[in-house]
């Protein structure tokens, strides 16, 4: 494939990709729609005490972004931004800037990723890497319907806020 092209695979994981996330999805909002005029405030709210606020969920999201891209070009474990992996705590009051740099933190992975997969090998889709149990085609999949499902989970705790913020 001449360097700068992709195939038609990996155009089409490209839009899903990015239908999830950023663009016009069929579903509903995408995952940086559902963020979208979300304040510090908004996103370090709890709807109950055991629950995730959306920044934690945001956190999430960008660490199995992260995840992705390490996995797409053989990066090791230890370089996303955080200490830990999967769910990261947030401070119960959450600022601007902070909630910002998670907000751009996202944003840079998701690029990252996008860029990585944009590199791929048709033949690279069907490749189930050591120590893995998927291909490279269900995980990618995969983070388009991890994008979608939580774009769904911080529109109802979205719903959530906006009732008790009316009620007060």
């Amino acid at each position: 494939m001449p360097q700068g092209k992709t195939s038609v695979e990996v155009e089409i994981l490209l839009a899903g990709i990015d239908d999830a996330y950023n663009k016009t999805g069929w579903h509903g909002p995408t995952l940086r729609g559902a963020i979208r005029r979300v304040g510090a405030r908004e996103a370090g709210w709890r709807p109950s005490a055991t629950s995730h606020c959306i920044a934690e969920i945001v956190l999430h999201c960008a660490y199995w972004k992260y995840a992705g891209y390490r996995r797409l070009t053989g990066g090791k474990r230890g370089g996303f931004a955080l200490k830990g992996s999967n769910w990261f705590p947030v401070p119960d009051k959450l600022d601007d800037d902070e909630w910002n740099e998670t907000v751009r933190l996202i944003d840079v992975i998701h690029n990252q990723m996008r860029a990585a997969i944009a590199l791929l090998a048709p033949k690279r889709l069907v490749e189930i890497p050591k120590g893995d149990k998927v291909t490279n085609l269900k995980m990618i999949l995969g983070l388009a319907a991890h994008d979608a499902y939580h774009a769904g989970q911080i529109r109802m705790i979205r719903g959530l806020f906006k009732r008790r913020e009316a009620r007060r």
